[in-house]
């Protein structure tokens, strides 16, 4: 049983009428609010009333990297400044930082689609979740956080590093969940090894790993070296953080919040939309 069969088992038809209104209603917000997509849409002759089905989402411009960065840091929030109540930002080492404004319903939106992620790799209330994502204008912290409290977890906070004091706590507290980098996780069942601890036979039971690439492979000794299931995360800092889409026990391919976030594979060449089963560029209109 998924968090929140409603929208996750959704029927298709249902949850395509749910896009394509949201995907309208989207359109009329920027257009009314963001004068940046405004002249955008303008340019293009696209109003809300152009977005007639899904297959139209094409008819939008993309926006990328450097539109972020131009817009540095609240060019493109679509509320006052006021409304907003916390703000997240990338690391911005390859150039000025993407800022994320949140307003309270972003926050609730994304503690939901974070707890979607978390109740699918099995972690339930109850759980002792060690949070060593790095807390802070990085969204990994918070953002698992806010899914763990909303299950209704018992967070042990310790954000990254301090690896020996990582270990103490896990074992002492009686952690059942980790949440961390995969390339973090490795480095803990190092030391746990330097240190002469079978984290193996510790309650640790699950991993949700992400904000890094990592290869099945890196999965396959994570999970041997920790004893634990190793799930993923999948999430940007432009779409607000981690929670975009996540595992499941299957482990067979990431499953997307639908009804908040609409993919597309493009032709990274032609900029045009490829069918399924095709590689190509991946496109996420929220």
């Amino acid at each position: 049983m998924p968090w929140n069969d409603k929208f996750e088992c959704m029927p298709v038809e249902e949850l395509n009428k749910l896009q394509l209104k949201k995907l309208k209603e989207t359109v009329a917000w920027v257009c009314e609010r963001v004068p940046f997509y405004k002249q955008k849409l303008e340019n293009l002759g696209v109003t809300a009333d152009s977005i007639k089905t899904l297959a139209d989402v094409a008819k939008l411009p993309f926006t990328v990297k450097n539109d972020l960065r131009d817009n540095y840091p609240f060019g493109l929030c679509a509320v006052p400044l006021q409304e907003v109540v916390r703000i997240h930002a990338s690391s911005g080492t390859t150039g000025k930082p993407i800022t994320g404004p949140y307003t309270a319903e972003d926050l609730a939106q994304w503690a939901e689609c974070m707890a979607r992620n978390l109740w699918s790799a099995g972690v339930r209330k109850g759980d002792i979740a060690q949070n060593a994502y790095g807390y802070g204008l990085f969204t990994g912290g918070l953002g698992f956080h806010q899914g763990a409290t909303l299950i209704g977890c018992t967070i042990v906070p310790t954000s990254s590093g301090l690896t020996e004091r990582q270990i103490m706590l896990m074992k002492d507290f009686g952690t059942t969940v980790l949440f961390s980098t995969p390339s973090y996780a490795l480095t803990i069942a190092e030391q746990a090894e330097s240190m002469k601890i079978d984290v193996r036979k510790l309650p640790l039971r699950v991993g949700v790993f992400g904000a890094e690439p990592w290869t099945v492979a890196m999965r396959k000794e994570i999970e041997e070296r920790l004893g634990i299931k190793a799930m993923e995360a999948f999430g940007l800092t432009e779409l607000g953080g981690p929670g975009t889409a996540f595992d499941c026990e299957a482990q067979d391919g990431l499953h997307i919040n639908e009804d908040h976030f609409l993919a597309e594979i493009v032709d990274p060449a032609t900029l045009e939309p490829l069918p399924t089963g095709e590689q190509g560029e991946l496109v996420l209109t929220s």
